[in-house]
């Protein structure tokens, strides 16, 4: 209350304090009036109010307690012109005499709570007395047992006016110093002084403004003693302004005590306000469109570069290995779950009766010593295309070719109809679309695959940082993969876009097929006219570069056999007999043809299937597919979801800001302090 300088605080004739109540100073230079402010017990918000009702609420926190002690406290705020910067807990005073066993349980309750507040390492006790005998002071023996240097206690022996006719001369300064029985360290922070006090029963109200019965009853303090002729080094310790005056001191010595931890705190703190503005402000450029769609394409090309990485094989690479077993089972399930492919398309013959017996035969008749081995990447493209060889090479028309349809074929015309053209249009009718399933097998295991290693790419993406030889890949991997692990719109948008090109690369290669196709079906005469060089079973040392008359006698070679294979074609069609009472035989001869070409077709299929793998569906995607992704376009609803975070990193760049700078503010007068007044303290 002298502090505040108004009276305020909870007052009973019958019943002392139940519960601590928290007084918070705070000095505003920007208004003139004091303002009062409480926070009941049961209430979570300041509320201000006036004097009148301050004490009324203060009065009812303590009342309604009874003969019970409560530690949840009553706060009390008083924000004005001349009040210092501090905060004082009130709490209950110890009673040392209880006349009945409940009056001994509440001197216990309020030992409890006040000694929870003297435990606390970080407060200032300040321990009030009367002044009267030093030796019978039995607060501050109660204080040594939490603070056994009293190196945190503040020593204030109260009603000095009572004891005015008790000094003179001869002891004033040896009752200053309690007649040795204050420690001597204490001396310097022990005050004796009175306060203004009336007769409430006559006057509930002060006869006086407190304020002005303050300064009175300071003055009349040191003028007392100072006429009792107290040593002047102790006058500085008599009377309520000399305590206010240490106690504002006192204030500055713990907080420059205390402050560089603060301010510690506060630069880490305004450190990692400026990492998180910093951060902010990237995430409100990234999230404008251009910016987005920019990084989307950067993105989806790192994708694209670190496909070529995984298709050349990656020893430490895990995710999507499987082995041969797993990866038909799983290719079978995912056509037969979306219903886009027939079952009975999926095995190479009808002998197969279901994919079992296709697997037993890969493991036990070939014995495919890579059929165990879970692979992934380029080792499993390259089992892929073996196993789809062998596929295409299990395609036979035998069973299809019937005596009525070479009968039928033969028919009649302007000109004449040949044997040839019966090879031509059976083998159109029959063989033609027998190849082109066979061909979309391939086309649907390629495609398959691809999309299977997308994970295995991120995978690739993600072990790159920390690992051995991070310094042989793109700088680019790590930071990327943590965009496309983090944002589900951008590994959509890539993995969409991957999926693309793969559907595309499809399309392709069924497209180019289907020409081939078409072309050797149409002529597949010519078609056999094509011949594989045969090695010479020379070694290599023999080997030497040719002359221009050995070019001139390969070509002649050349040329000559695939005449030979028109002569031999000839012959095969020129024994076909032409009556009609030698049809068996013609249709047996004709079926021998068609059989041989076909086998003949099938082989350059087979071999081509490899080729146009690689060539139309593997490279493209190992040097296409980062110009793909560079043409990404981003739809609308796509970009709704980054506007909005915009909104959201704008709103917390804005409170960011606000703090960053209210921390700033901080510990520039932190600084300011220390630099100061700080210093001269410490001197």
């Amino acid at each position: 209350e002298s502090f505040a300088g108004h009276t305020f605080n909870f007052v009973s004739s019958s019943l002392g304090s139940r519960r601590p109540t928290v007084l918070e100073f705070r000095n505003r230079t920007d208004i003139k009036e004091h303002v009062w402010y409480v926070q009941m017990p049961d209430e979570h918000q300041w509320n201000q109010y006036d004097l009148k009702s301050v004490q009324q609420r203060v009065g009812m926190a303590h009342d309604q307690l009874g003969k019970s002690v409560s530690h949840t406290p009553v706060n009390v705020r008083l924000e004005g012109p001349y009040v210092p910067d501090m905060q004082i807990v009130d709490l209950p005073g110890f009673r040392d005499y209880s006349a009945s066993d409940d009056a001994a349980k509440l001197a216990d309750d309020i030992a409890k709570l006040d000694e929870a507040f003297m435990e606390e390492k970080n407060n200032v006790i300040i321990c009030i007395e009367q002044a009267g005998d030093a030796a019978n002071m039995a607060t501050l023996h109660r204080v040594k047992k939490f603070d056994p240097t009293l190196k945190r206690t503040i020593l204030v022996r109260g009603k000095l006016d009572k004891f005015y006719d008790d000094l003179h001369p001869d002891n004033v300064n040896s009752w200053v110093t309690g007649f040795g029985d204050i420690p001597e360290h204490l001396l310097p922070k022990t005050f004796a002084l009175s306060l203004p006090h009336w007769d409430e029963r006559t006057s509930p109200e002060p006869p006086e403004p407190f304020g002005k019965m303050l300064q009175s009853q300071d003055t009349r303090d040191v003028e007392s003693l100072r006429q009792k002729n107290v040593s002047g080094k102790y006058l500085k310790q008599i009377g309520f302004r000399n305590f206010a005056s240490f106690m504002e001191g006192e204030i500055e010595r713990q907080f420059a005590s205390a402050v560089q931890p603060v301010i510690k705190r506060l630069a880490q703190l305004e450190e990692d306000y400026e990492k998180r503005k910093s951060h902010l402000e990237d995430s409100v450029n990234f999230t404008e469109p251009k910016a987005v769609k920019a990084m989307v394409r950067d993105v989806g090309i790192s994708f694209g570069h670190a496909l070529n990485h995984v298709l050349d094989g990656l020893v430490a690479s895990k995710t999507g290995r499987m082995s041969l077993e797993e990866e038909l089972h799983q290719f079978h399930e995912y056509h037969k779950s979306r219903g886009t492919w027939a079952s009975d398309g999926m095995l190479p013959s009808a002998d197969f009766s279901s994919l079992e017996e296709y697997l037993e035969y890969f493991r036990d008749d070939l014995r495919c010593t890579v059929y165990d081995y879970k692979l992934n990447g380029g080792a499993q493209f390259r089992r892929l295309m073996w196993e789809s060889e062998i596929f295409v090479r299990y395609a036979e028309i035998c069973d299809e070719v019937n005596k009525r349809d070479i009968v039928q074929a033969r028919g009649v015309a302007i000109t004449t109809v040949g044997w040839r053209d019966v090879v031509v249009k059976i083998l159109a009718k029959e063989a033609h679309l027998k190849m082109k399933a066979r061909v979309r097998y391939v086309a649907e295991r390629l495609r398959w695959f691809f999309k299977e290693q997308k994970e295995a790419v991120i995978e690739f993406m993600d072990s790159v940082k920390g690992s051995a030889d991070e310094k042989m890949y793109s700088v680019l991997f790590t930071k990327h993969v943590e965009q496309l692990k983090q944002d589900p719109m951008v590994k959509e948008v890539v993995f969409e876009t991957f999926d693309k090109v793969v559907d595309r690369q499809y399309e392709e290669f069924m497209a180019l097929f289907e020409n081939t196709l078409c072309a050797t079906f149409n002529n597949p005469w010519l078609f056999m006219k094509r011949r594989v060089l045969s090695i010479d079973d020379q070694s290599l040392e023999e080997t030497y570069l040719p002359t221009f008359e050995d070019l001139k006698e390969r070509i002649e070679t050349e040329m000559q056999s695939g005449a030979d294979v028109e002569q031999m074609i000839n012959g095969w069609v020129a024994n076909v007999p032409e009556d009609l009472h030698e049809v068996d035989e013609a249709v047996d001869k004709v079926t021998g043809i068609i059989i041989a070409t076909f086998k003949h077709i099938r082989s350059q299929i087979a071999d081509q299937a490899g080729l146009f793998g690689e060539s139309f569906f593997k490279l493209p995607m190992m040097r296409r597919l980062e110009e793909d992704m560079c043409r990404i376009e981003l739809q609308d609803h796509h970009l709704e979801v980054y506007v909005k975070q915009q909104q959201e990193h704008e709103e917390d760049l804005a409170k960011v800001n606000d703090a960053l700078k209210d921390v700033k503010a901080c510990l520039e007068k932190l600084r300011t302090f220390q630099a100061s007044k700080g210093s001269r303290l410490r001197s």
